[in-house]
């Protein structure tokens, strides 16, 4: 399980994972800063700056619920006995790679109009007051949170035993997609978000892959799944559990030198299917903050 403490350095497997979970943040966190991008640029193109502490009020409630459920996983399983950890982290990962699978076929789908949706919940709740401003923005940015909250969750239970490099890739990740949002906003940068939410949608369905591998074994543990000793193949004879090859093939995949047949089953079967079909719908249009229609200024609040 999640071994932070004492352990200030990144190792082998914890520099894979760094690099994977900072892909991964960065993927999810660019998604809810185009959101705020969105709503702001709305809010300030139509002259109701006034709205503008409505939407940061519900942009931070979001960020903060999402916080609390990567802690409250995190932390309040160090409690229970190991064959509960091993159910709870389980059924987690099962719900991360559900929520991940269902957005990033969403983002795929919804990217066409995702802008003009956002906006025009935006346009309505300001007739209707500052709660329903900040629940517009509250709901945009906390589906991103709470999916981050589980991978994240799931990603760092899955890789035990590596040191900061999980948890620290999700902190570089996301900070690097706020440091972007803001650099959208302003103009500096411009970003192919279609080849972008392409790529890193594809790695998020092989990452999605392992941690089901994870759950299922996780699930095995606690004897919920049977199978557990019933083994798909046994390489320790010939990869060392804990040599440089293993660290990084369970670092990037969450393949170990040996597995279970329902392990082994679940990842290759989530793999084959996802995927290809992922990649066969076709380039996902660019999410961008549309040209809103001028308005005549709101009085100042």
């Amino acid at each position: 399980m999640l071994m932070l403490a004492g352990k200030a350095y990144l190792t082998s497997e914890g520099t894979v994972m760094f690099a994977s979970n900072a892909l991964i943040g960065l993927r999810e966190g660019l998604e809810a800063a185009l959101v705020v991008v969105i709503l702001v640029a709305f809010l300030v193109k139509t002259d109701r700056r006034w709205a503008l502490r409505y939407v940061w009020l519900g942009v931070g409630t979001a960020v903060v619920l999402s916080v609390a459920i990567g802690a409250i996983l995190t932390f309040g399983t160090a409690g229970l006995d190991e064959a509960q950890q091993e159910l709870v982290g389980g059924i987690a990962s099962l719900v991360a790679v559900g929520f991940v699978t269902w957005m990033i076929f969403w983002m795929r789908r919804a990217g066409r109009r995702i802008a003009g949706e956002l906006t025009g919940k935006l346009d309505s709740a300001l007739a209707v007051g500052p709660l329903a401003i900040a629940t517009v923005a509250f709901v945009g940015v906390a589906r991103e949170g709470l999916e981050t909250a589980l991978f994240a969750y799931a990603t760092i239970q899955s890789a035990s035993q590596t040191g900061v490099g999980p948890l620290l890739g999700w902190v570089v990740g996301i900070g690097a997609a706020v440091l972007l949002g803001v650099l959208v906003y302003r103009g500096a940068i411009k970003i192919d978000l279609a080849r972008f939410f392409r790529w890193t949608g594809a790695a998020l369905v092989v990452v999605a892959a392992g941690i089901l591998a994870y759950a299922v074994h996780e699930l095995q543990e606690a004897g919920v799944l049977p199978g557990e000793k019933s083994y798909a193949f046994d390489l320790r004879h010939l990869i060392d559990p804990q040599g440089p090859v293993a660290t990084v093939i369970r670092g990037i995949f969450n393949l170990r030198p040996r597995m279970a047949v329902l392990e082994i089953g679940a990842w290759a079967a989530y793999l084959l299917v996802v995927l290809p079909l992922f990649l066969a719908g076709g380039r996902p249009t660019a999410t961008a903050a549309p040209e809103p229609r001028e308005r005549a200024a709101a009085p100042t609040r």
